[in-house]
């Protein structure tokens, strides 16, 4: 069987990747990955041709699968896999993935492996039931699953890291509280930038405040911090601006080189203040960066007044 695997999530698609070889009874000797930015296309079908020296059955993963699509001149690539998808070698297990949140089922190579494969799309349908299943026999509660979330951001891929660093600080008694949540987990300061900045916006200065000491007490220079509160700023003017054109999100994403979920944090922050106000932070923060520069005032203190101020 051959898959096209998609997703914007890479947990999910390791999880699925993880699934089909338990299915299939393959360990992970007799699992190839390639990239497709560095591989060459002659070389990974040859290993697809190729019988297994360890198992009746094997896996090869194919990574970043646009190369078909927005590589020039590839057509022979092309064309060589899809001879291979015609007649593939039936102990081979052939995975595509791409990390996207859709993909087009007219090109040629999606097209043949919906006719000769499976096409998967991998969605996150819920974060926090999957965080729930992430500590299983763990005692957690459900508000410190919401304070986890809000601590370390939506990504897959790092709650699972994280949750795994809790559980191992708990591993004696298998009991998560928030405080352990506060001491172990990461606080990560760019998924939760643009809370940030709405606080700092509705002037909610305590909660501004307190993430502003946590960005500090996890060594992060206040010259980093004002330069990604500027450019988080600056993406919510230039995502709405784009968004009133009537632009989707994949669209604004492509034409700014954003990865499509900080585009959507951006305009659902963005929309909730005028266009003018966002500009003036923007200013005030060139304004504080230019002070610190030249010697004006400390770091700590003028970010610390420039969230008082507001």
């Amino acid at each position: 069987m051959n898959y096209l695997l998609y997703s914007e999530e890479k947990y999910l698609i390791d999880e699925e990747i993880n699934k089909i070889a338990k299915k299939e009874k393959i360990e992970d000797i007799s699992i190839s990955r390639y990239d497709l930015d560095i591989d060459i296309i002659k070389d990974i079908i040859d290993d697809c041709m190729t019988i297994s020296l360890f198992e009746s059955k094997k896996i090869v993963i194919i990574d970043n699968c646009t190369y078909f699509n927005r590589v020039k001149n590839n057509e022979d690539d092309v064309n060589l896999m899809l001879k291979y998808l015609e007649n593939p070698n039936p102990d081979t297990i052939l995975i595509i993935i791409s990390h996207s949140s859709s993909i087009d089922t007219t090109k040629k190579i999606s097209k043949k492996l919906k006719e000769n494969g499976k096409i998967v799309e991998l969605t996150k349908k819920n974060t926090k039931s999957v965080v729930s299943k992430l500590f299983d026999d763990y005692k957690i509660s459900s508000k410190t699953i919401d304070l986890f979330i809000e601590r370390v951001g939506e990504d897959l891929s790092i709650l699972s890291k994280e949750a795994e660093k809790l559980k191992i600080y708990k591993i004696d008694d298998k009991e998560i509280t928030n405080q352990d949540v506060i001491d172990c987990s990461t606080f990560l300061i760019d998924t939760d930038i643009f809370k940030f900045i709405d606080n700092i916006i509705n002037k909610n200065k305590e909660l501004a405040l307190t993430t502003y000491y946590e960005l500090l007490k996890n060594n992060e220079e206040p010259l980093k911090i004002i330069v990604l509160l500027a450019s988080k700023f600056r993406l919510m003017y230039q995502a709405c601006a784009l968004y009133k054109k009537r632009m989707s999100e994949k669209e604004i994403s492509n034409i700014l080189g954003v990865h499509p979920y900080p585009v959507k944090l951006a305009i659902q922050s963005g929309q909730r203040y005028p266009e003018k106000l966002i500009l003036n932070f923007l200013s005030g923060l060139a304004d504080l960066d230019k002070d610190i520069k030249t010697g004006k005032i400390n770091p700590e203190l003028g970010m610390e007044l420039f969230i008082l101020k507001v």
